[in-house]
């Protein structure tokens, strides 16, 4: 699927507080070795470049339209390629943030990665946990509805696009590395009009638009948009649009 770096970029500040709040968990001094997997457009993995200066620093995404937009010279290298391609042979550092909810049995994936981590490594990543809000109820909801479902059956993702924390413990546990595993959940007041609608367009919304013609995009959005103001109506300082992210991080024994 196609991303629009600009569109995701929109609430840039808002989205890229957990990024810092998992990698302020990380303890690791000196690692040689950090790879930012599900990176972007790249400007959080560069912060990681000033954290560990010495580290040879990687971001990985799927996107060639992220990729193409990451900073360059400024103390990392990029490159296009699927997380499930990833060997974390030699790898110090393995960080993704909000990236695995996209890959389909990303704890067998997980798994791997924590047999090929450097002893001493770490793993830290963020998914969404938000499945059952109302942003991404309503969405399935109107998918299903018989307007739309002949266009978008089996398009979207439910709750089970993500594991429950207690699942990521033990996986980690079992694979010998010692874990820290929390939710946190973010209260983001947005400005402007139709703010939810505008956020979930540059994530979860994608596959419905990239399905749908011009005309049919527009039509969904617009009932969709409906929906949200009900769901999460707009107060003198904003719009607050709640987001419950579940947070993992680990080092290897």
């Amino acid at each position: 699927m196609r991303w629009d770096p600009l569109q995701y970029a929109r609430y840039s500040d808002h989205r890229s507080r957990p990024f810092f709040d998992l990698v302020a968990q990380i303890s690791a001094e000196s690692p040689a070795a950090v790879v930012d997997v599900g990176c972007g457009s790249g400007e959080l993995t560069i912060t990681l470049a000033q954290r560990w200066p010495a580290a040879t620093l990687l971001g990985l995404d799927s996107s060639p339209e992220m990729i193409a937009r990451a900073p360059v010279g400024r103390g990392a290298s990029f490159t296009v390629g699927a997380a499930e391609d990833l060997d974390a042979l030699g790898v110090d550092v393995l960080i993704s943030n909000a990236a695995l909810q996209w890959v389909p049995q990303h704890t067998e994936l997980l798994t791997r990665w924590a047999g090929q981590l450097n002893d001493g490594g770490w793993i830290a990543f963020q998914v969404p946990a938000n499945f059952d809000a109302p942003s991404h109820k309503l969405m399935r909801n109107l998918a299903d509805s018989p307007r739309w479902r002949g266009r978008l059956q089996g398009v979207l993702r439910d709750a089970l696009a993500v594991a429950d924390p207690d699942t990521y413990l033990d996986l980690l546990t079992a694979n010998g590395l010692q874990a820290d595993v929390w939710q946190t959940q973010y209260l983001h007041v947005l400005p402007g009009d139709d703010p939810v609608l505008e956020w979930v367009r540059g994530t979860g919304l994608r596959p419905v638009l990239q399905r749908l013609n011009d005309d049919e995009a527009d039509a969904f959005s617009a009932e969709y948009a409906a929906l949200l103001r009900h769901a999460y109506p707009g107060r003198p300082y904003g719009t607050v649009f709640p987001f419950l992210r579940t947070f993992a991080v680990a080092q290897k024994a």
